[in-house]
């Protein structure tokens, strides 16, 4: 097999330690040799300096964990990296030590047979951490609010029955009063202030009518603390989104222009994907990488599986939030695409292909810096017009009338 990289190295990286193998083809022989450093910034540069001795230009390392990172940021600059996906470069079964691996990473780059993971500049390598930060305790802080409404179910008080937002203004009042040692149902059923209720004012009262005790007191004050502290982490971290994003303004107010895309989403997109398109050389690999498009297990020339993969889940989870919020506007090819294909496949297939259709609208957006141009409802419609027109006039014969058709003037 050619050898495509003759000095290169290979690294297994763990918490405490990285074993590196380094790897120099001659004319007439091959040269391994094997050394392990410690992962402390000093032993760090030893190992950089003893990578450069041996005139390494490429570097293979997993992605295993968040253990590469430092390893990276020391080496970056100095050599050729590549982060391999741990799945992709697995050793075959046998003797398995942190030399072998080490060794057969080392092989497999010189070979080039390891096909590197995408890494996005340092600037939205950050944005990227802020924005998944916060979207962590976004769901820690809605934990926290279901452990709320536990508390508040086992006092027998239904405040989630009558009002729509127990977080709301309302809510909040009537939280705050429980805590305080407010008992009185006619009391706590005045805090309510313009909030949409779902019961009468009778129903009201008697749904605030519980036993609350010193010990749900305690429960309700502590979770209501740590969700007014993760709210205002959110906000911190909103702000310095807004810092790390002005450079990337102008692609966020044309990411905005797709149905179902909002401020936050926008962020994420950019966050997750970057804003060069050239590493990705067709939308199709962009969908693919994403793991929004259907998988390839075929044997014995049957198709035995088409379910999608892991992909990039924190994209995903973001652009299928996003195509629920596209397929309520009305009038867009977006809703027009989720409905044709849901009568076919189902709402779930259906959603993950509007995402991937957004997400094929965003490289052009970010690749041409061009706003987004919706193709409309009746898209479909236009491009068969024969199978349209085949389609109604065999509901109108379902419904007993005979249909002759005729080309208009």
């Amino acid at each position: 097999m050619q050898i495509v990289h003759p000095r290169c190295a290979g690294l297994d990286v763990h918490q405490k330690q990285v074993v590196a193998c380094i790897r120099v083809a001659g004319r007439k022989k091959l040269v391994q040799e094997v050394r392990t450093f410690k992962t402390t910034t000093r032993e760090l540069i030893a190992l950089s300096d003893w990578l450069a001795s041996h005139g390494c230009t490429h570097v293979a390392m997993e992605s295993t964990g968040v253990y590469w990172k430092p390893v990276w940021h020391v080496l970056d600059g100095a050599f050729e990296l590549v982060l391999a996906n741990a799945m992709h470069i697995k050793n075959i079964p046998g003797r398995k030590s942190d030399v072998n691996d080490a060794t057969w990473i080392s092989d497999l780059l010189a070979h080039g047979l390891i096909r590197g993971s995408f890494i996005p500049p340092a600037e939205i390598q950050d944005l990227r951490d802020l924005t998944r930060s916060r979207k962590q305790m976004v769901l820690e802080a809605a934990r926290h609010v279901q452990r709320l409404q536990k508390v508040l179910e086992d006092a027998n008080i239904k405040l989630t029955e009558i009002l729509s937002d127990v977080m709301g203004k309302s809510g909040r009042s009537i939280i705050s009063a429980l805590i305080a040692g407010e008992t009185n149902p006619e009391v706590l059923a005045g805090l309510a202030c313009g909030s949409r209720l779902k019961a009468t004012r009778d129903e009201f009262v008697e749904a605030l009518r519980g036993r609350v005790t010193s010990h749900h007191r305690f429960l309700l004050k502590l979770h209501l603390g740590q969700i007014d502290s993760l709210d205002s982490a959110v906000r911190e971290l909103e702000v310095r989104m807004g810092e790390a994003l002005s450079p990337f303004r102008e692609s966020v107010e044309l990411l905005k222009t797709i149905p179902g895309v909002s401020d936050t989403v926008a962020r994420v997109i950019i966050a997750e994907v970057g804003l060069d398109m050239g590493r990705f050389p067709t939308s199709g690999h962009l969908i693919s990488w994403a793991g929004l498009c259907p998988g390839m297990n075929e044997s014995a020339g049957k198709r035995l599986s088409s379910r999608i993969r892991h992909g990039a889940p924190w994209l995903k989870s973001t652009l299928a939030q996003a195509a629920w919020g596209a397929v309520r506007t009305k009038g867009c090819y977006l809703r027009a695409q989720f409905h044709r294909i849901k009568s076919r496949r189902g709402p779930k297939k259906a959603i993950i292909a509007v995402a991937a259709s957004m997400l094929t609208a965003v490289y052009h957006i970010l690749k041409n810096h061009v706003p987004y141009r919706d193709l409309g409802s009746e898209h479909y419609d236009r491009i068969d017009k024969t199978k349209a027109a085949t389609r109604l006039v065999k509901k109108l014969k379902n419904l007993g009338y005979q249909v002759a058709l005729s080309p208009a003037a």
